[in-house]
């Protein structure tokens, strides 16, 4: 549940949550603004300097995608070539063709321009609507293709809550993907129209029942890690399409690591889970 204030008196975003939260390590209310855990007056918002007005609700706490509105996305870097973002979960990585209505792209490029100067992006990957994380935009095709020409040798790490305790801690899931279009569901295993899907895995933690585990991944089949999860009998924690319905889907892109379209130097970025996703752990 999320806490919920009233505004006294006028005051920014941040010094009003530092005031109200005073228990709290700095940083830790620096990551909760940053990992879209605020909402002003029923509005998202992740902006240290946001103006507060008399009277205003601040809420505190997991936000879930039914009761949300996205303005604006946590910019990690950015320059000419290309904008990486912290997607929250439950946002759209770009439109879908059951869904137009929002998604971080629209959001970023409305974010990002300013007046007639409209600003044009590519996404040069995508994350499922409730996986956060890392996610990477060109501003120009060429810029994408230039990416997608050395994308094999990337590296994307993500971390994920399952359910159980698995009995071998490292290991490697190699069984070949097939999407059911009718069902929007992957199947596992041997098929003429499956393709190769290669994910490892890492146990990190394990409580109540729960595990936390590092992956990665060799190849990028859709559902990848949802699917190889529920393969071995331990689904993603929320992930009502292969396991069970919960606050979130406990599934994070963590690390990434890429060719830079302009000088084709390696570069790679790290991006913490929120605390919503942690809090599935307890």
């Amino acid at each position: 549940m999320a806490e919920k204030f009233t505004v006294e008196k006028n005051i920014k975003l941040l010094d009003f949550l530092f005031l109200k939260l005073q228990s709290w390590p700095k940083k830790r209310v620096k990551q909760r603004l940053q990992n879209a855990s605020v909402r002003v007056n029923e509005i998202m918002q992740n902006k240290h300097d946001f103006a507060l007005k008399t009277n205003d609700i601040v809420e505190i706490g997991v936000i879930t995608k039914t009761s949300s509105s996205f303005t604006s996305v946590q910019i990690i870097y950015q320059d000419k070539d290309i904008v990486l973002i912290n997607k929250p979960s439950g946002l759209l990585s770009v439109s879908s063709a059951t869904e137009n209505k929002e998604h971080a792209l629209a959001i970023l490029r409305k974010q990002l321009s300013r007046g007639n100067n409209k600003i044009a992006l590519w996404p040069v990957h995508r994350l499922d609507r409730d996986t956060s994380g890392l996610l990477l935009f060109a501003t120009s095709k060429e810029g994408r293709e230039q990416i997608m020409s050395k994308w094999p040798l990337s590296t994307k790490t993500y971390l994920t809550i399952v359910d159980g305790i698995l009995k071998v801690k490292k290991s490697t899931i190699n069984e070949p993907l097939r999407l059911d279009e009718k069902i929007y569901k992957m199947h596992v295993g041997k098929h003429i129209d499956a393709k190769e899907a290669i994910t490892h895995y890492e146990v990190l933690k394990e409580k109540n029942k729960r595990s936390l585990l590092k992956v990665n991944l060799e190849t990028g089949r859709q559902h990848q890690i949802r699917a190889h999860m529920a393969y071995l009998g331990h689904s993603v924690i929320g992930d009502e399409r292969y396991g069970k319905k919960g606050p979130r889907m406990a599934l994070h892109a963590c690390e990434l690591t890429f060719y830079h379209p302009k000088d084709n130097k390696k570069i790679s970025f790290k991006q913490e889970a929120p605390k919503d996703f942690y809090d599935l752990l307890s």
